[in-house]
């Protein structure tokens, strides 16, 4: 008998306490996933966020270290140097790492440290009630923004991808998304990839997921979806913004 599908071994068994329709419960799959199929689990250290992944810990099953708003880079490069023969990854959403946190990723990046970003893009702040986000699009409504952002007073959409791409110190970037499930099957090799270029020693490496956030858009599960799709690819394009061979 051959198994198509079968539960993580690097997921805990606890229900996640994401909102319905949002897409983190997915990319914490093919997160688990990967590790399962590096075969690396016993050896792998998360970094979880604060944001809507701050429980990050309770989910996934190996061993996790939770970092202040922002600096799970920081604290990701001081596992690492510790336990150099560890996988060390930090799990980040768009407020933690490129508001509060946009200083540690750039350095984080520019050094070249061995670690995985996975780093979650819904163009919104999601626990904290839906505030405007460097991420956020021009126009885009959200509670801090009710008429929509304006540019002009707040600046453009913040591109993390291609800003870290032209410094010399990361080897991989890639941005993703899994709004459908051919593009979720992109995202997971994208992830696996970041894990590879770790365990190669060829330098940082960060896959930025386009995600979305129904609540906090006023939308359904599947318009939010569309909405993704519709909005948020023009804006930020998928693709691998640098790769180390």
């Amino acid at each position: 008998m051959k198994i198509v599908a079968a539960y993580p071994e690097s997921l805990t068994d606890k229900e996640f306490h994401y909102c319905p329709g949002c897409t983190h419960g997915i990319i914490h799959r093919l997160v688990a996933e990967v590790i399962d199929e590096l075969g690396v689990r016993k050896d792998t250290i998360g970094v979880a966020p604060v944001g809507c992944a701050v429980l990050a810990y309770d989910y996934f099953n190996c061993d996790m270290h939770e970092a202040s708003h922002g600096r799970a880079p920081a604290v990701a490069t001081g596992i690492k140097r510790v336990h150099q023969d560890k996988v060390v990854f930090t799990y980040q959403g768009d407020g933690d790492l490129a508001s509060i946190g946009t200083a540690e990723i750039v350095h984080a990046a520019n050094r070249g440290e061995l670690i995985s970003t996975v780093f979650v893009n819904n163009a919104i702040y999601g626990m904290t009630g839906g505030q405007m986000a460097p991420t956020t699009l021009d126009k885009q409504k959200t509670t801090t923004s009710p008429y929509g952002r304006d540019k002009g007073l707040a600046g453009n959409p913040i591109k993390i991808s291609e800003m870290l791409a032209v410094l010399d110190g990361p080897a991989y970037i890639a941005r993703v998304s899994v709004h459908d499930p051919k593009h979720i099957r992109q995202a997971k090799k994208a992830i696996q990839k970041a894990f590879q270029v770790q365990l190669e020693g060829k330098g940082f490496a960060m896959v930025e997921v386009l995600s979305s956030c129904p609540t906090n858009w006023g939308m359904s599960p599947v318009q939010a979806l569309k909405w993704l799709a519709e909005n948020m690819l023009d804006v930020y394009p998928l693709g691998v913004f640098k790769e180390v061979d």
